[in-house]
């Protein structure tokens, strides 16, 4: 609620909006809010500090809010691409939390410990009924996070 308060208090003084949570469309990566103004992207709960909005977006837009709260995410899957697909998604709802198939929920880990074993990306993505970029990026993903 801190965050908050001094957001409003902020753009209340500096831009002179009188009803802020009514006029401006606020976006928020669960730590700051953020709006969007002549272009540029504020972080106007650290009193209004300029975001390099390139990078800032592409991680605000990989992440779902129902009620609030975030409720999916889409981790990045290939490294320095911020515009990497959508294919793995976070969601609690799915294998406890653990990254799987957007659209099937097939884990990615399975998907690893098969290709691991020798099948190919083909077999895979015949086997799961998706598509071969799907497979490639659950591989990215999860290969990507045991080199972490």
């Amino acid at each position: 609620m801190q965050h908050i308060r001094s957001a409003l208090n902020f753009v209340t003084k500096h831009f002179g909006w009188k009803r802020p949570l009514i006029e401006q469309r606020f976006r928020t990566d669960g730590v700051g809010l953020f709006v969007e103004r002549l272009g540029r992207l504020i972080d106007v709960s650290a009193d209004g500090q300029t975001i390099i909005r390139r990078f800032v977006v592409a991680y605000l837009e990989r992440l779902e809010w129902e009620n609030l709260a975030v409720v999916r995410l889409y981790p990045f899957t290939r490294v320095r691409d911020i515009h990497s697909p959508k294919s793995v998604v976070i969601d609690p709802r799915y294998s406890f939390g653990r990254p799987v198939l957007a659209k099937s929920h097939i884990s990615t880990e399975a998907i690893v410990d098969r290709y691991k074993a020798g099948e190919s990306i083909d077999e895979l993505a015949e086997d799961y009924g998706c598509e071969r970029l799907e497979i490639e990026e659950a591989l990215r993903c999860e290969l990507g996070l045991q080199a972490a």
